[in-house]
């Protein structure tokens, strides 16, 4: 028995109608076709599918299951042809997000809540643990965007440059290196220096400044969270080096101070790496869009 989409929508259209030149006008065929149709059906599963000279026409017990089955069939059906026309247009699909920048979660989450309601189609999740492997899940379609301040020479992959930041030295107002103008690599030596708990080479006072200078700190404390640091720090637990808008937006300002690396500081850049082929897509731009608008706000909290 070969059941079509077409049989499907044939049968609800003359239960819906009531009679076969109604049908047939609704699905723009001529009734001579319609009833061609309906015979074909019914020789290939050996039964009525109606009770003959009804007035309206009505199903049989054979055609109410057929008309069950196209009910649960044929919105399905709908769905997923919706769901194609938006992966079609850009308006639908799944943005599952990578990121390398552990304090970007902070800023990521206003950017994503906007997101939301503008895509309601698109699937939005992140993906933390995937961080330290984040490129080569973006490889394998595991995520849809990495979060990153290393661009690296990935085929298929563009990076899109999102803002600049400075990563700036924090410590207690009390501390010693609290009254330099700056900080240098030596400086760290007899600190305990408080980061995230991800490798030392994703650190930008690591890459940039520690490991060139072969400078370690005296103590290594990894902490999760941003706040924890600052609280830490505030206490003169140990000294930290965060990205200058993470510190605006705090509350405990008159506690700490912040100084640059090194006399001309150090400027980074922050980038969302996708794949080629979905570089244009709609709701990935205005990703990219709001993502630079919310670092302007941080960066003049």
């Amino acid at each position: 028995m070969h059941i079509e989409f077409r049989h499907l929508r044939t049968i609800k259209a003359i239960h819906d109608t009531g009679g076969l030149a109604r049908a047939a006008d609704m699905l723009g065929i001529t009734q001579s076709a319609l009833s061609h149709q309906i015979k074909g059906i019914e020789d290939q599963a050996g039964v009525e599918l109606f009770v003959r000279r009804s007035k309206p026409l009505k199903l049989s017990a054979a055609g109410q299951r057929l008309l069950a089955a196209a009910n649960r069939i044929l919105p399905e059906v709908a769905a997923l042809e919706a769901e194609f026309n938006g992966l079609v247009q850009g308006s639908a699909g799944r943005m599952h997000i990578a990121i390398e920048c552990h304090a970007c979660f902070e800023w990521l989450f206003p950017v994503l809540e906007d997101f939301r309601k503008t895509w309601p189609d698109v699937d939005v999740d992140i993906r933390p643990g995937l961080a330290f492997d984040a490129l080569p899940a973006l490889r394998k379609e595991a995520v849809d965007l990495v979060v990153s301040s290393d661009p690296e020479d990935v085929p298929g992959t563009t990076f899109i440059p999102l803002f600049d930041y400075e990563p700036v030295f924090v410590a207690s107002a009390q501390h010693p290196l609290a009254q330099k103008p700056f900080v240098t690599a030596e400086d760290f030596r007899d600190e305990t220096l408080i980061t995230y708990p991800v490798d030392q080479a994703r650190l930008d006072v690591f890459s940039q400044l520690l490991m060139p200078a072969k400078v370690q700190p005296k103590e290594v404390r990894k902490v999760e969270l941003t706040a924890v640091i600052l609280l830490l720090v505030a206490s003169n637990r140990g000294v930290a080096v965060l990205p200058d808008w993470v510190v605006r937006q705090t509350a405990y300002g008159s506690d700490y101070v912040t100084r640059p690396l090194t006399e001309t500081g150090i400027t980074r850049r922050l980038y969302a790496a996708v794949r080629d082929d979905e570089v244009d897509l709609p709701y990935v731009s205005h990703l990219v869009r709001k993502a630079r608008q919310e670092a302007v706000k941080l960066q003049r909290t």
